[in-house]
């Protein structure tokens, strides 16, 4: 795709294109749920070609949002969510701060101590994070082995505390809830590359719904709105 032309031979207006995108990832709908959404406007768009441009746009969405994520605070929330891949039970990483913001989120076919680590690494090389001073975590074995090793490798600080408390992740247990309305909409997902590229829409339109994003506030719908379709160069 060209960045300067992400909507170049397409059939559809960009605007269409982005409002089916957003609505999916912003909303528990199926796609034949925007299939009649879009007939209702009078335009026949099968629900097959918006789940093309979930999985084109979504990750874009992502990778442009993120220049504009606000800074995050040091105290971390780290959890581990369940995503159904045909009919197979796939992990979703997800960390957000104390103020309920989301750091990142990882898709793995394991919860292990590697996949840990990876999933901390990933959510360390982010512009807009800033080194722990506390990680949050529940019982799993996994999280001390992952922070030891990355601690020994100096990736993260000693200065950096592993409290393994479940009730104090509440916050991120809640935080899945949101995530979770959606795949249960799209009824699992049928392979892995599918669930990590739509997975990634659902994140990045979630972290714009929050306000994190410079410039727009958590209830301003139009700011957000106008925000995507800034970052992908269309006209409000």
């Amino acid at each position: 795709m060209n960045p300067a032309e992400p909507f170049k031979w397409r059939h559809y207006q960009a605007e269409i294109i982005l409002l089916n995108v957003r609505w999916y990832c912003r909303y528990p709908l199926s796609y034949r749920n925007l299939e009649d959404m879009m007939l209702e406007r009078g335009l026949e768009v099968d629900h097959s070609t918006i789940n093309r441009w979930v999985l084109h746009y979504g990750p874009e969405l992502d990778d442009r949002t993120r220049p504009y994520i606000k800074p995050t605070n040091d105290s971390w929330k780290v959890d581990e969510t369940y995503i159904k891949v045909r009919k197979k039970w796939m992990y979703l990483y997800r960390a957000i701060d104390s103020d309920g913001n989301t750091l990142d989120f990882l898709l793995t076919a394991r919860r292990n101590a590697p996949a840990a680590e990876r999933f901390l690494r990933k959510v360390l090389l982010n512009d807009y994070t800033q080194d722990p001073r506390v990680i949050n975590v529940d019982k799993n074995p996994a999280y001390p082995k992952a922070i030891e090793k990355l601690q020994k490798d100096e990736d993260l600080p000693e200065r950096s505390k592993l409290r393994a408390v479940k009730y104090l992740n509440n916050l991120i247990e809640q935080d899945h809830r949101f995530i979770k309305r959606l795949t249960k909409a799209g009824m699992g997902f049928g392979s892995f590359y599918t669930a990590r590229r739509t997975l990634k829409g659902f994140e990045s339109m979630n972290m714009i719904r929050k306000g994190q994003v410079k410039g727009v506030e958590k209830r301003d719908v139009m700011g957000q709105i106008s925000f995507i379709n800034n970052i992908f160069g269309v006209a409000a």
